[in-house]
């Protein structure tokens, strides 16, 4: 005698399946074959190309101007700062900082090797 239980599991196991789809002849399988045979090729797209900029990496006169001025009078120097507002290299960009904060026309708030932040020399409080 069999428990109920295994006559339940028995009824769920079975299950209808789908009804057959009718098979493709040989003739209209080799059709099929022949006719999506040479499509064109996918083209990789060359993706977004970004615009190079022609940073300078020696001053000029005027430009050396431009950074005796502009940068002192700046809340926020770092070199990419630099780099945006007067279109120099980055080399270059640190080369200018240190230079101004040997003058001491600017103060120095963090130095880590990847990242320096300066702000305007303020004048001494006596």
């Amino acid at each position: 005698r069999q428990s109920p239980c295994l006559a339940f599991r028995r009824q769920e196991r079975t299950s209808t399946m789908p009804p057959k789809t009718q098979q493709k002849s040989k003739e209209a399988k080799m059709a099929a074959a022949m006719a999506g045979g040479k499509g064109k090729k996918k083209k990789w797209s060359k993706g977004k190309v970004r615009e190079k900029v022609a940073n300078k990496v020696l001053f000029e006169e005027e430009l050396y101007e431009r950074l005796k001025t502009e940068v002192p009078k700046m809340k926020l120097i770092t070199p990419s700062a630099l780099v945006e507002r007067l279109k120099i290299g980055g080399s270059l960009a640190r080369a200018a900082i240190k230079e101004l904060e040997g003058e001491e026309m600017i103060k120095r708030l963090s130095y880590h090797s990847s990242q320096w932040v300066y702000t305007r020399a303020t004048a001494v409080e006596a």
